[in-house]
């Protein structure tokens, strides 16, 4: 396993670093520029010139680049050109509130998607099996911020059981705190889940089709105990690497459900710094970003690997 790793970090560690460039690059191509925003009204040219000296825009894009890089190494992503304060002060406040978004979004995924994915594989009756592949299509291509208003005519402005919008934390108060999670980190979870469950369909139906199966049937073993202990187990490995990119789209699509249902998370604070084209802040969000899912496709290829020794020893 320790050889497997070893082959696989450099290839995370070039991402990263074609990721940094990307990032620091894309974001200077917007138009727009922070030392306008700074110097208010009608500035001079003069006042413009001397804000992006002080600021560092002057300076050539590749000193840019590796000035910032060198930051980072050294744990310091900088201040905040707008929005104000430390970068890191700025991502601790909010990192907590969307990291509980993203584990109840996980959570609701890892419920929904399975038990929807069975429901769909072992369905009897046309009727039956078109109403619930109509749900899991809808859950999969309908837009979070379309689900996002859906729900929240439904469960905020009908039938008033949950509130709109807002955050309560979960430490603070667990059950006024939960309220708050459910409707965000649902319409969060309903692209995952629909796509979980179509590769547990498709996998429980594969392995439902074979021999070892049709045996067991044939030796009196139950539909359930087959279902549970043979088929279902089977279908899960290839549904790890679909879990690990589904982690990453939780984090990027958490910018819409957060600023829908006014989550003061990390994607609220990255639509402020877009608004405002406040580099440093974006910069780091980014590339946070990017960390965090080159992170849990390494798990998850390790998860693999564990689970079938093939891949480690290919």
């Amino acid at each position: 396993m320790t050889g497997y790793l070893l082959r696989r970090l450099p290839s995370a560690l070039l991402v990263l670093v074609l990721a940094s460039f990307a990032i620091f690059a894309i974001l200077r191509l917007i138009p727009g520029d922070p030392a306008t925003t700074l110097a208010g009204s009608d500035p001079s040219p003069d006042t413009i010139a001397a804000i992006r000296a002080d600021l560092g825009l002057d300076r050539p894009f590749l000193a840019q680049y590796f000035s910032w890089i060198g930051d980072l190494l050294s744990g310091d992503p900088g201040r905040s050109y707008l929005i104000g304060g430390q970068i890191t002060d700025l991502i601790g406040d909010r990192f907590g509130n969307t990291l509980a978004l993203a584990i109840g979004a996980l959570v609701l995924m890892l419920v929904l998607g399975p038990i929807l994915g069975v429901l769909c594989a072992t369905a009897r009756g046309r009727v039956p099996r078109a109403l619930l592949g109509a749900v899991n299509s809808v859950s999969l291509t309908v837009p979070v911020f379309v689900t996002g208003v859906l729900l929240v005519l439904l469960f905020a402005v009908t039938w008033r059981l949950l509130p709109p919008g807002g955050h309560q934390s979960i430490v603070a108060d667990p059950v006024i705190g939960l309220q708050y999670l459910v409707l965000p980190a649902l319409c969060l979870a309903l692209p995952g889940s629909a796509v979980i469950a179509r590769y547990i369909k498709d996998g429980v139906l594969q392995a439902l089709g074979e021999d070892y199966v049709r045996t067991a049937r044939s030796l009196g073993v139950s539909r359930r105990r087959i279902l549970w202990r043979h088929a279902l187990p089977n279908a899960l490995p290839p549904v790890l690497t679909v879990l690990g990119m589904q982690v990453g789209a939780l984090l990027g699509g958490a910018v819409v459900v957060e600023a829908l249902f006014a989550w003061p998370g990390l994607g609220q604070l990255a639509e402020q710094g877009v608004a405002r084209r406040d580099y440093p802040v974006v910069q780091a969000l980014l590339l946070l970003l990017v960390g965090v899912y080159v992170l849990v496709q390494l798990l998850t290829d390790i998860a693999y690997a564990l689970l079938d020794p093939r891949v480690r020893l290919g």
